[in-house]
């Protein structure tokens, strides 16, 4: 479940917010006072700050500023001001969006859910590594390391190694690596997939004489030891 900090000194605007993330399974806790909302924040661990620029005690463009200072949280400006200068400032100094007052819960629930799907998403796909039997995935750059050497392979060697890769000990079937690796390319045979595995083993003890991590499951398919 995701937590999100609301801060805001309207609590009439807070419980209709909590309201409705509770509504979709988030929750959510409130502090109206930017000083309290910076101690909670390193007290207990969040996944999203909703922060209105008016606050009482002191600039919510300062609240961010200090929650840049250690943070790379999700967070979206609330704030009465239309002003396109605001939104510049708030977005030059690290919001992730910025919605203005009067709105409707239900944009905001939207919007913050948006930013999480593509965080957690960036977050995937910037992990630099994967091992599995020597095996290390560069997903950001399409490439593979096997024993800290980088495999020249095509487009699709390096989708059908990283298939077998993410799933190590899973037996494929033809078929399944045909869906997954040749998605939407035509006139495309089944023995495409064996002659693919045989050019990846010959890779493969290129860099290793003794290679043999790639399985043949007899009328099965084929699968990648641990």
């Amino acid at each position: 479940m995701s937590h999100v900090l609301i801060i805001e000194d309207e609590p009439a605007i807070a419980e209709t917010l909590i309201y409705a993330f509770k509504e979709i399974g988030m929750q959510a806790t409130h502090k109206s006072l930017g000083g309290d909302a910076l101690t909670e924040l390193n007290r207990h661990s969040y996944d999203f700050v909703l922060l209105d620029v008016g606050l009482p005690d002191m600039s919510g463009f300062d609240v961010c500023k200090k929650i840049r200072e250690t943070s790379q949280i999700p967070l979206l400006f609330l704030t009465a001001r239309n002003h396109e200068i605001d939104r510049i400032v708030g977005l030059e100094i690290g919001a992730d969006d910025y919605v203005t007052k009067p709105f409707s819960p239900r944009e905001v629930v939207t919007r913050v859910k948006t930013i999480l799907r593509r965080t957690e998403h960036h977050a995937e796909m910037a992990k630099p590594a994967k091992n599995t039997s020597h095996f290390v995935v560069d997903a950001l750059a399409n490439r593979i390391q096997y024993h800290d050497r980088f495999l020249d392979l095509t487009r699709y060697e390096f989708l059908l190694l990283k298939t077998l890769i993410n799933q190590p000990q899973r037996v494929f079937s033809r078929n399944q690596l045909m869906d997954i690796v040749w998605v939407n390319a035509e006139n495309t045979l089944e023995r495409t997939v064996d002659a693919h595995i045989k050019t990846l083993r010959a890779k493969l003890r290129e860099v290793n004489a003794e290679s043999d991590v790639i399985v043949t499951h007899r009328g099965m398919g084929y699968s990648l030891l641990n």
